[in-house]
């Protein structure tokens, strides 16, 4: 009597835990570590990024309104976001800052075409090929470590003071960083790519147009976000000498009228111009690399 009595609440119990439906299983520490409210290496949603994106730039503004317009700072020091906006403004309608923007675009599409069709051909050459690689190494590796600006004087005696001299100045700001991404991109292609090309009886020059350059173009392209800031970094000192009409004259221009609201204007539209051709750049890799979005 007393074994069955003792019997029934075990398998009440046993019936109850049956009807519930299993634990998931805790994840491991590591995987617990990116799962709170700051999570690591995790996508965030759509909004959360916006949010979160907005937060710092709105910091940055109050602080500069409240520093400027409660005149914690002298004008001279920090001008109001007005008086930024109205020296924009003047520059557009009494100095042309439109054709300013326009001419300096210009130097820079042009200084990048020209980096990328040398580039690109030999960064597949080096990559592909490591005699070549053992020929251009030497020579071009120590480019990289070279400040630029150094290169001006020897710009202005080979070109001149005119616009050659600033494409070339850009084109070799550009050239020296984009070579080493390209020869990287070609080499980081996994060689059972190439071997399996090579089992269906590709040759040499096929594997490079359909196995190395499709797999590398991706990060490469990807690259050109890089190159684009760095072209909009050296642009005002490709163009401190005779600069024209261009953004670089615009800065000339605030400091020898002694306005720091059109230094501020300049920076600002630069800094637009910047964001506004990486987004073009980034969209464009959307576009033509898909699969590469989707698979990520």
């Amino acid at each position: 009597m007393t074994t069955e009595a003792g019997a029934k609440p075990d398998a009440r119990l046993a019936a109850r835990q049956s009807s519930r439906p299993p634990r998931p299983p805790r994840p491991p520490r590591q995987l617990r570590r990116g799962l709170g409210w700051l999570p690591l290496r995790q996508p965030l949603p759509q909004r959360a990024r916006l949010l979160l994106g907005l937060v710092l730039p709105a910091l940055l503004l109050a602080f500069w309104c409240v520093a400027s317009y409660g005149h914690l700072v002298p004008a001279s020091f920090l001008p109001s976001p007005t008086e930024v906006v109205r020296g924009t403004l003047q520059l557009f309608y009494q100095h042309e800052l439109g054709q300013a923007i326009l001419t300096s675009t210009l130097r820079i599409l042009t200084a990048f075409g020209l980096a990328a069709v040398v580039a690109l051909p030999l960064g597949v050459a080096m990559g592909a090929f490591e005699p070549v690689n053992r020929i251009f190494e030497p020579i071009l590796a120590p480019l990289r470590y070279m400040p630029i600006s150094a290169f001006i004087p020897l710009l202005i005696l080979w070109f001149g003071i005119y616009n050659t001299q600033k494409i070339a100045f850009l084109f070799l700001g550009v050239f020296v960083y984009l070579l080493p991404v390209v020869v990287s991109a070609i080499r980081a292609v996994p060689e059972e790519y190439v071997q399996t090309a090579y089992t269906l009886g590709a040759s040499r020059l096929q594997v490079i147009r359909t196995v190395l350059l499709p797999a590398a173009l991706p990060d490469i392209f990807d690259s050109f976000r890089v190159m684009n800031a760095i072209s909009w970094t050296y642009v005002i000192l490709a163009e401190a000498v005779n600069p024209g009409q261009s953004l670089g004259y615009i800065v000339q221009l605030a400091y020898t009228h002694g306005r720091p609201q059109w230094s501020f204007a300049g920076l600002l539209v630069i800094g637009g111009i910047g964001l506004a051709t990486d987004a073009l750049i980034r969209g464009a890799n959307r576009i033509l690399f898909r699969w590469r979005e989707q698979d990520a």
